[in-house]
Order: structure tokens, then sequence, then C-alpha cells
């Protein structure tokens, strides 16, 4: 199919992370790039300036499209009756979501999307690290800002392949369909299926047939690369199409632990040492591997690549140590990545204490009903810790959860629960860290606490 060319394009709802960064991939590749937000923050803000692309005031403004841009990418954050959708509407502009537009882009590229309810960013970021490292050319879309990479959306006339994480949320306010079934892989992964996102996906089997029909659009010589040890991934990539499809199951990667470091098991290449840990990365690493594979990577250079990537920000993050203490940090806000992402902390220095402290941000994990969910995620904490903001629950229009219900829905009465961001920063700097870690995840910013700041003190006094 012919890609369309465009030249001048309006961004509705710019601000947010991906959005700000595929318009500035945009400018970046010399397109005349104009857009509108109520809202944006840092670093967006300043990001947008310094490429001369920042709105010139906040608010949405529908007489913008009277310049007849030649598209408009319309961000999850806009409502159905924004007024720009609305007079962009009016006057028939093409329409895309993020999703739709990447794949417009690169209808004549192979497409590799990454899907799953976990480790979707650390599988694309290892793929992205690999190819960077041997030169070759590609194209990407990824969640996270990457180490080595200024922009999380790149796009080029020249690039053969695209890597993109494939969010299974919805992709708009109008068409409501699942992001990664708009980028129509060639090859797709699927990492794990774990149920979340409860406003749009209400039962577990609906949310579970999204990462089916994901499956079933595997086309004619493409593959589908799936965690074979988890049974939701399994029921959706049971193969139908053996003599037309690719289906490669992975596992976690072979591996020992010696003085808290993590190796891999090689045949061919030996004990290879990496700067993650967990067995979730094992598996992720396991399923960029098979990617890269099917790219033409051999396992010599997959491996001399692996070496040197230190992981995607947020991503169990190491953001402060000394010989006592070890502080990360990590996005993790679905159950499943908070029991994986707890466990690998504990598991990585089994002779330390963990402290382990959750947020409670997203509107699945503030919901009485999810709650049960979070069963045995925090059980390998020494110290466990629950955080959730009045306030969010309030904006989000949900029932005020009680310290009863938390207790009950991990399944866990030693949990701390905390709803003041201040009290709960005077209590981890009261803590004894000697020979104790602290994992910090949220997928929010503990009510803007300086995690920075927390980190230097609590190192200071242990």
């Amino acid at each position: 199919m012919e890609r369309k060319e465009f030249m001048f394009i309006h961004l509705i709802a710019m601000g947010g992370s991906i959005m700000h960064n595929l318009a500035l991939a945009l400018h970046d590749k010399g397109l005349k790039v104009t857009g509108s937000d109520d809202e944006i923050f840092e670093p967006a803000k300043s990001r947008l300036a310094e490429a001369s692309i920042l709105p010139p005031q906040e608010g949405w403004y529908p007489e913008k499209l009277e310049a007849k841009p030649d598209a408009v990418i319309l961000g999850m954050h806009a409502r159905p009756d924004n007024p720009e959708l609305l007079r962009a509407q009016e006057l028939g502009i093409p329409i895309f979501s993020f999703p739709e537009f990447i794949y417009e882009q690169s209808k004549d590229k192979q497409r590799i999307v990454i899907g799953g309810s976990h480790g979707k960013t650390s599988i694309t970021s290892i793929i992205m690290h690999v190819l960077r490292h041997l030169n070759r050319k590609f194209d990407y879309a990824v969640g996270a800002q990457l180490e080595g990479f200024n922009r999380m959306v790149k796009l080029t006339e020249d690039a053969p392949v695209i890597i993109i994480e494939g969010d299974e949320y919805l992709s708009d306010p109008i068409k409501r369909v699942p992001k990664f079934h708009l980028y129509h892989h060639h090859i797709g992964v699927i990492s794990g299926i774990s149920w979340d996102h409860i406003n749009v996906f209400p039962t577990q089997e609906i949310y579970r047939e999204q990462f089916r029909i994901f499956a079933e659009m595997t086309p004619k010589a493409g593959a589908l690369i799936y965690d074979r040890d988890d049974e939701q991934a399994q029921l959706v990539s049971i193969p139908r199409n053996p003599e037309t499809v690719d289906y490669i199951g992975y596992g976690v990667h072979e591996y020992t632990i010696r003085n808290g470091k993590t190796i891999l098991q090689t045949k061919k290449e030996g004990d290879v040492e990496i700067q993650l840990f967990g067995e979730h990365n094992l598996r992720n690493i396991s399923a960029a591997k098979e990617v890269c594979k099917k790219l033409g990577i051999k396992a010599h250079d997959f491996y001399e690549a692996l070496k040197t990537f230190k992981g995607a920000a947020k991503r169990l993050e190491k953001i402060g140590e000394n010989n006592q203490t070890v502080i990360f940090r990590d996005f993790a806000h679905a159950p499943s990545k908070v029991k994986a992402t707890t466990e690998a902390v504990k598991q990585q220095f089994p002779q330390r204490r963990l402290v382990a402290c959750l947020e409670l941000h997203t509107f699945s994990s503030l919901n009485k009903e999810f709650l049960p969910q979070y069963q045995a995620a925090l059980d390998k904490a020494d110290t466990p810790i629950v955080y959730f903001n009045p306030d969010t629950i309030a904006h989000k229009q949900m029932q005020l959860l009680t310290e009863d219900e938390i207790k009950a829905g991990f399944g866990n009465n030693r949990i701390k629960v905390f709803t003041d961001s201040e009290a709960l920063q005077q209590e981890l700097e009261n803590l004894n860290f000697t020979n104790t870690n602290l994992l910090l995840m949220s997928s929010g910013t503990f009510n803007n606490l300086n995690l920075e700041a927390l980190s230097k003190a609590i190192l200071q006094l242990s």
C-alpha cells in the first residue's frame, strides 16, 4: 500500500509523553508541526519550546485548523467533543490516532510490535539497543526515554524496519480500539497477559480477547513470539496457522547469580555478565533474542550488545547506592509486575532486607474490586508499604479505599498504608537501612515526592 506524504501536521493533545515525542520526531523530519493541549508539563514543555513548536498558550483553539494541515493526530487525552477535533471533522481534514499515524508512516517497513501486560518497554529497549550497537538502521516508537536515544519516536524515509511498543490500551477517544491492533505487525510478541485497564476491559475474558485478536492478526510468513510459560499467553497463541505463521515460545534465559551479578549461561559464548536482573528480565532477554534472530542478528552479536545495556528509565532503575543499601525505582503498577519486581530484588540480594513501597495510582489499582489481583504481590518484602493519594481517587470519582481493604486485597496484614506523601517520606527516612534495599514502584509520582533527594537522605543515614 502506498504511504501518504504529509508536510504539515497538527497534534491535538500534544503534551503527552509519547505525543510530544512524535511532534519532535516529525519536526526533526522537516515537517511543519503545530499543536494544542490544555496542560503541558515538563519535560515536554521545555523540549517543545527548544524546537520552537510549543503552543503559545494552553487550551483548545479551533481556528488553528483554518490553516488546513495535511493531517491531524489525535491524542488519547482529548475528549470526543474537543473543539479542535470537531472543527477538523467539519473541514474534512484526515484524522489519525497515534498508532494509525505510525502505521501510515511505516507501511513500507517491516513492523515488529511488542505486546503484553508487562515487559513491553524492556523488550523493545533491548532490541533497540542491540540494533544501534550493530549500526543497523531502524525506526521506533517506545514508551520510555532510553539512554542514548534523544527521542521516544523516530520516523525516517530509509529505515527498513520499525520497532514498536504495542500498548493494549485504547488508541483514541473516537474509535476506542487497542493501539496494538492498528500497527499491523509482521513480527508480534506477547510477553504475558495479566488483567489490567478494567475501566475499558471490565472482565479478564474481554482483556484476554484483545491479545487473541492481536495474535490472529499475524500475517502469512509472519511470526508470533510468546511466553510459553504464561498460561494466558499460551491460550491466545495456540498455533492456528502453523503452515504459514512461525509460532515461537520462549522462557527464562539460563543464568546464575554471583556476588549480586547476573551471569547468562550460553552454549557458544560461555558466561555473559549483564546489568539486568530478575526472572522477568531474563524472560524479556529471551523474547528480544528471538526477535533479533528473526532480524538476522547472530547470537554472538546479541550478547556482546547486551553486556552494555543498562535498562530503560524507571525499569528497576538504580537511583542510589552505598555499601549497605541500593535504592531502585520501577514503573511497576500491574499486579504481575509488582510481584515480579519485588521478587527480583529479593532474589538478587537474598542476604539483605527489602523495603518495597508501592503507589496505587491507576484506575485499576485504586478499584476495590480489582485489589484481590494483588494477592501475595508484596509478600517477599520484609517491610511492605502501600501509598495512595486520596486526591487521585477523588479526581477519578472513585470510592475511597480503607487500610483493611488494602491489606485484604494484598492478603498481607504486614502492609503499612500511607495516604500522605510527607508522612511516607518521614517514615522512610526514619527506617534503619543497614543491609537493607529500597524499592519504589509507581506509574505516578508519589504526589511529586523528590525521589532523588529522598535517596540521598536515606543513604547518608545508612
